[in-house]
């Protein structure tokens, strides 16, 4: 089994920056209300071997430090760490396999988000913030079972369908974000769950009226392409 001693000196810095980089960005699922207690986690994957930071399983987050994170291979097996990883590392390191211009994945249980995920419904694409974001609803994803990798087989399956959306809301679980850092899928985690809280309020209102895809196609390309620094 490879131990970090085996990589280069270049992994071995980059392993540094993105320990502290997951450690600092498991305070923001904290600030923004997306977790309890040790429930959740982040990662992000090296552009400079195929390795993962992630974060221990069953720490509170009061206590996570970037020495507490975990280095795992891209099959989810512990290269550097103290603790036992996440027990949702393998399904990260599933989405990372089959998903290469992914670096960064969350998982969260955040409330409303989770609620949409209990009945197994899309957050469908009301608000033009969606449609930016998103590029169409928030998409239920199958249930399955903790503990292996057949969360990252589901998450993998819906995303292909929705090629555009950052996050799926897994059936019965709760919500699992991308991005191209760990950064990004948490920004997306925050997101889905501010849409998740709206939309259900809008529900309790009356019938959301969803905006037309062709619309969303013109919202989501202004966003990616237009809005903001390039």
């Amino acid at each position: 089994m490879a131990t970090l001693a085996d990589f280069s000196p270049e992994v071995r810095a980059e392993v540094k920056l993105v320990r502290e980089q997951v450690a600092t960005l498991h305070e923001q699922l904290l600030k923004w209300n997306l977790v309890v207690w040790t429930a959740g986690n982040v990662s992000q994957r090296l552009h400079s071997a195929d390795l993962m930071v992630i974060k221990p399983s069953g720490v509170r987050y009061e206590y996570l430090t970037p020495a507490s994170m975990v280095v795992t291979d891209l099959e989810g097996n512990p290269v550097d760490g103290a603790e036992a990883p996440s027990s949702d590392t393998a399904s990260h390191a599933y989405i990372y396999r089959n998903m290469p211009d992914v670096y960064g994945v969350v998982h969260t249980h955040s409330t409303y988000a989770t609620a949409w995920a209990a009945t197994g419904q899309n957050i469908p694409c009301g608000l033009t913030m969606m449609g930016d974001e998103f590029g169409g609803p928030v998409p239920v994803g199958p249930f399955r079972l903790i503990g292996s990798e057949a969360i990252g087989e589901g998450v993998v399956e819906t995303l292909k369908r929705y090629p555009n959306s950052p996050a799926v809301l897994m059936q019965n679980h709760g919500p699992f974000t991308i991005g191209e850092d760990a950064e990004s899928a948490v920004k997306a985690a925050a997101m889905t769950e501010e849409v998740a809280h709206t939309m259900w309020a809008a529900r309790q209102l009356g019938g959301i009226i969803e905006i037309d895809q062709s619309d969303i196609d013109k919202l989501n390309d202004r966003y990616q392409n237009v809005y903001g620094q390039h």
